[in-house]
């Protein structure tokens, strides 16, 4: 394997590798390439959020992550149509990034929930046609760090100017290396195919109202950060219930692992140091190969954020009831829609 494929393994992948390996100098070959690679990919996000931050102000990080992530994910990941269609899908996602987190945010809860409910379903269709592709959790996780994080006046309209930089950016990667996809569907067909029948159907509307409800909740009750609640529940709903109930433990522990090393790093480190916390974060999911440990890792970022503006102890009991909150609720709400779905396939039964 060359230096450039390694590159290009997962941290899972590296793992494997380094662990087969039996000849002491690969392995150490192996191992040496794994860090150089988390390094590089941890310099080249903080490049990209931090130029963002630069040319689009300091609030619009957030936008920088987004397209960060979007441009990772299109790399390699395609909609499951004719790829220049999939330049259509593109400026829906985007389009629906620039306008509906600002429309819901100007909203009183009742609203926005509708509005988030047609944003995220319409997120859905857009991007996750071939589900083994998992884009759904970037385009929709892009969009609740945008309304989380929202900007109003000239920095709203910067906002939208990086994410059409963005969008202009991620189709060019798109199209060069997706070019010579075989697919015959359509744009259209993304459309066409929507069946609440089906398997893939039921979980679009699953997760859309799940991830709604739950944020819909956390603003009635007068809750900061309902896009967490929203993050949680997002991540925890998979395709299948019952590949959900594996997530729904580690959601919840490894979220208070993750603020208890928080913590920990808060309290021994220098104040100097907290801007910091996120970068050491950003490194520990880079070394880590499974869902519990990323989880951990990635309250890092969010919490050295939420401490500066409620205080360590707010920030982590918020970040803590939000996960919590959100996986027992997906779980709940998943066996309750599939038991109506039951319940109505029976009675369709009855009827013929």
């Amino acid at each position: 394997m060359t230096f450039y494929q390694e590159l290009q393994l997962s941290s899972a992948g590296s793992k494997q590798l380094i662990k087969n390996t039996t000849d002491p100098k690969e392995k150490r070959r192996h191992i040496l390439i794994y860090n150089f690679k988390v390094y590089l990919v941890m310099a080249f996000c903080v490049a990209v959020v931090s130029l963002y931050s630069k040319l689009t102000g300091s609030a619009n990080s957030v936008v920088g992550v987004t397209v960060l992530l979007a441009v990772l994910v299109l790399r390699q990941a395609d909609f499951g149509i004719r790829t220049s269609h999939g330049l259509l899908s593109i400026a829906g996602i985007y389009g629906i990034l620039m306008i509906a987190p600002r429309v819901s945010n100007m909203l009183s809860p009742l609203p926005a929930f509708v509005v988030n409910v047609a944003a995220i379903l319409l997120l859905m269709i857009l991007g996750c046609h071939n589900v083994i592709m998992y884009n759904h959790s970037t385009f929709v996780l892009g969009y609740l760090l945008l309304l989380g994080y929202d900007v109003t006046g000239a920095e709203y309209i910067r906002r939208v100017e990086g994410l059409a930089v963005g969008m202009i950016l991620c189709m060019i990667i798109f199209y060069k290396n997706q070019k010579n996809r075989p697919y015959r569907r359509t744009f259209l067909d993304l459309f066409r195919e929507f069946d609440l029948h089906s398997a893939r159907g039921r979980w679009y509307l699953k997760l859309t109202l799940i991830v709604s409800s739950a944020m819909l909740f956390m603003n009635l009750l007068g809750l900061p950060r309902a896009m967490w609640a929203g993050i949680a529940c997002m991540s925890v709903c998979l395709p299948f219930t019952e590949d959900c109930m594996g997530r729904v433990g580690k959601r919840g522990m490894f979220n208070i692992v993750g603020c208890a090393l928080f913590v920990v790093l808060y309290l021994i480190l220098p104040e100097s140091m907290y801007p910091y916390i996120g970068m050491i974060g950003g490194i520990g999911v880079g070394y880590s190969a499974g869902y519990a440990w990323q989880t951990a890792f990635n309250t890092f970022g969010a919490l050295s954020i939420a401490a500066g503006l409620f205080g360590m102890p707010a920030a982590v009991a918020l970040r803590i009831g939000a996960n919590v909150f959100g996986a027992v609720y997906t779980i709940i709400c998943n066996k309750a829609i599939d038991r109506l779905a039951a319940m109505q396939s029976v009675r369709k039964g009855v009827r013929a």
